[in-house]
């Protein structure tokens, strides 16, 4: 078994893209402790507790020499950019329009992972992560020779774009490493002048409190009244940073009907989404990355977009009553959080108006 014969079967199974890097205490991976003191990672505690561990490979597998990772494409022929002028739809990002991808790249690394046990005569020591565990994927990725990191923080592939899910196998084999990709990025700064937020305070660094991602994503408490308006249509997450990229012109693009967007997800009106109950908005999101914004926070971020939309019937779609015979299955309009975006989107309506 070889680092080629491993590439080869990787891309059998599905994946993109396949390469090797280093377990070593690569320098990148230093970096995470002084953007923690800076407050970049907000309530993203996870990172802090486990930070000591991401500096290393070998904190996880201590008879690591080799990180095997993989790249899937995600992109498919929807293009985002030009729902964005329609301010009555709802934004949710490429990543959560399919399949939730921990599932799917999961299967496929085990499979990747039981023939390479099945291949090696001796066992070996090996643990696989699709963005669930201690690592920094994206410096592993860059090490590997994958694609370098952006100064919107993604990793870039120069051939495919940076549509791209990562997934890592830390092993104990001694794999031949590839070359660590190049950054290619050059004098563009199309990913920092198109940030609403201005999240990405300077190149490939991201203060992840004024991300839209972070806000509709991993925030579970209220969005600062502040960045409410720059938060536009979004509903779960921001392609902003990656649609401007010069490297996503004619991007590469995926047919599996895994990453195909839901026909509720795809370009989902405001209104629509509103009025549905908790029991039809779960149905919705089932088995898609949606999940992880919870009930109470997809329709917080949909009150804020439809706060943020000029159309008048979203005002009046927030104002009335729920439909007959839903209102007990839908406990999330009347959570606390909820109303309180809620008010301020009516607040934002009635300001618009006055003027």
């Amino acid at each position: 078994m070889t680092a080629g014969s491993i590439k080869e079967h990787a891309a059998g199974l599905g994946f993109d893209l396949c390469g090797i890097a280093r377990a070593a205490p690569l320098p990148e991976l230093k970096g995470l402790r002084s953007w923690l003191d800076r407050g970049y990672g907000g309530e993203m505690r996870y990172l802090a507790r486990t930070a000591e561990r991401r500096m290393d490979p070998r904190t996880i597998v201590p008879t690591a020499r080799s990180v095997i990772v993989t790249g899937t494409v995600y992109n498919v022929d929807r293009p985002y950019s030009v729902t964005v002028a329609d301010d009555r739809r709802g934004l949710v990002s490429r990543y959560g329009w399919g399949d939730d991808y921990h599932a799917v790249l999961g299967g496929r690394l085990d499979a990747l992972l039981s023939w390479m046990r099945v291949c090696r005569e001796t066992p070996f020591e090996a643990r696989a992560y699709v963005d669930t565990g201690p690592v920094q994927e994206k410096v592993l990725a860059q090490h590997a020779g994958l694609g370098w990191i952006g100064r919107n923080t993604c990793v870039i592939n120069s051939r495919l774009g940076s549509w791209i899910f990562l997934a890592v196998i830390i092993c104990s084999l001694d794999l031949e490493p590839d070359a660590v990709a190049l950054d290619r990025c050059g004098d563009c700064m199309r990913c920092l002048d198109a940030c609403p937020t201005r999240a990405l305070v300077e190149p490939r660094v991201l203060d992840a409190t004024r991300c839209l991602s972070y806000l509709t994503i991993e925030l579970r408490g209220s969005i600062p009244a502040a960045l409410r308006p720059l938060l536009g249509n979004h509903v779960f997450g921001c392609d902003i940073c990656q649609d401007v990229c010069p490297w996503n012109e004619g991007a590469a693009q995926s047919v599996a009907p895994e990453w195909q967007p839901r026909p509720a997800l795809d370009r989902a009106s405001l209104i629509d989404l509103w009025r549905r109950s908790d029991a039809e908005l779960a149905a919705m999101v089932e088995g898609t990355l949606l999940t992880r914004a919870t009930l109470a926070g997809l329709r917080r971020n949909v009150a804020v977009a439809m706060g943020n939309c000029g159309d008048p019937a979203a005002q009046a779609a927030l104002a009335a009553p729920g439909r007959p015979g839903t209102a007990d299955d839908s406990p999330s309009r009347n959570d606390p959080l909820v109303r309180e975006h809620v008010a301020w989107a009516a607040a934002t309506h009635r300001t618009r108006d006055i003027r």
